[in-house]
């Protein structure tokens, strides 16, 4: 493993604004499945050492085969460190039977306040060889265009 995906994005919110998207469970239901998908939190628990488990449903599977199942992609969240309101760190583990989706990837999300609002960069380490570049860096851009939409939205 040891691949790096990144992306950011400049939100016209404050960083404590963004951060609490970050926390909290119906938020991330809303903004955190790219296009073309939909999420459902199973299980949540936002603090250091807990964590979530999210099921991504892909509209039309026929066109991204799921890694858990035909239509869906199961991730378990373990929260490794909240630091309000400048970063949260994920670690995510995909449930998959290929084996090039294992392992824990690492998901750094950082926020840092601009005079237009917050830039959020998210860097996935240890990404699973299985998960393409291009399209995880197009996923991770289309979470954070739904968060700018969300968060842009209710501030």
């Amino acid at each position: 493993m040891g691949r790096t995906d990144r992306a950011s994005r400049v939100i016209a919110a404050p960083p404590e604004t963004v951060y609490g998207a970050l926390l909290d469970r119906e938020s991330l239901e809303v903004w955190l499945p790219p296009d073309g998908m939909r999420g459902r939190v199973e299980r949540w628990d936002p603090r250091p050492g807990g964590g979530f488990r999210m099921v991504l449903t892909y509209l039309d599977p026929a066109d991204s085969p799921g890694k858990t199942s035909d239509a869906t992609d199961v991730v378990d969240v373990g929260f490794a460190a909240l630091v309000p309101p400048e970063r949260v760190v994920q670690r995510a583990m995909f449930q998959a039977d290929d084996p090039s989706y294992a392992g824990t990837m690492t998901m750094t999300w950082h926020l840092a306040a601009t005079s237009e609002g917050t830039e959020v960069t998210v860097t996935a380490t240890d990404v699973p060889p299985g998960i393409d570049q291009a399209v995880h860096e197009a996923g991770i851009s289309s979470s954070l265009d739904n968060l700018a939409s969300y968060v842009e939205a209710v501030d």
